[in-house]
């Protein structure tokens, strides 16, 4: 009989009613009411901020420049977050320049900004973006320039 309570006590003991989502201090959804929490992708909204400042406040907010290659002759379509069927912002032509700010984890889509053409005035330098220099900390771009998420594969590095 006691060899019974005592499992029944540590099968207890072993069960947690607690949300996966409520443990991780970092999430977004930690602590967000379950009626917020979207059940599947289809349900989220689909955009997602391109984040900078990922490699630290002492390197540039966007550690990397790309330029386009082998988009064909629709483009490379540039998303509000990276899926496939994310909401189509712009299209890049062949030889556009990004910078390149993050990548999503399956490595398959980058989080660009889109380095803005020279200005026809004869300036040398075009506008800037703000992605040049450090940022103090990882955030959510929110500067002047377009933002969004490509296909990794049709984007060349070429600096950084």
């Amino acid at each position: 009989m006691s060899r019974a309570i005592a499992l029944f006590f540590l099968l207890a003991a072993c069960s947690d009613s607690r949300e996966v989502l409520d443990e991780l201090p970092n999430s977004s959804l930690a602590g967000a009411p379950r009626a917020e929490v979207p059940e599947s992708r289809m349900d989220a909204p689909v955009a997602r901020a391109v984040t900078i400042g990922e490699d630290g406040p002492r390197m540039d907010a966007c550690g990397g420049m790309g330029q386009v290659a082998r988009t064909g002759p629709n483009g490379l379509p540039l998303r509000a977050a990276p899926f496939g069927d994310a909401k189509i912002l712009a299209s890049l032509a062949e030889g556009d320049r990004t910078y390149i700010c993050t990548r999503s984890l399956d490595q398959k889509w980058l989080g660009v900004v889109l380095a803005p053409p020279p200005a026809t005035d004869n300036a040398a330098e075009p506008a800037d973006c703000g992605v040049s220099s450090p940022v103090d900390r990882k955030q959510p771009y929110d500067g002047p320039c377009v933002s969004g998420w490509v296909a990794s594969a049709y984007v060349r590095l070429i600096a950084g």
